[in-house]
């Protein structure tokens, strides 16, 4: 019987967390990109949001399947959280940016610890 432990840690729950709304944001948005991709089939936008899915889905692919690699790539899904903080602050001001940075320290607290560490186990 394996020794690692069944549950995630809070901060791989925290992560999958933020990583699953940022697809339901994306998923969201997307018919705006496809009626942008009628004027021109190759957009900036339109890249920007498929690099964005792309690399959503297959870090959280990783991180269920609790591969070593997934710890980076989290750390980099974590990095997503500063522009939101940025465009929290100049949508919501003052308390818009102050949530975003509790987000973006939030996510980056939780990921430092052995727990999450040896979530990722798989090679």
């Amino acid at each position: 019987m394996s020794s690692y432990p069944r549950r995630p840690p809070l901060g791989v729950l925290l992560l999958l967390a933020f990583g699953f709304v940022l697809l339901a944001g994306i998923g969201l948005t997307l018919p705006l990109i496809v009626s942008l991709a009628v004027d021109a089939p190759v957009s900036p936008w339109g890249l920007l949001w498929m690099l964005l899915l792309a690399y959503l889905i297959f870090t959280l692919t990783l991180i269920l399947q609790h591969k070593q690699a997934a710890w980076m790539l989290g750390l980099g899904l974590a990095s997503l959280s500063v522009p939101i903080a940025v465009i929290l602050f100049f949508w919501a001001g003052l308390i818009g940016g102050l949530v975003g940075a509790i987000l973006a320290a939030g996510l980056f607290w939780s990921l430092r610890g052995a727990a999450v560490r040896a979530w990722f186990r798989e090679p």
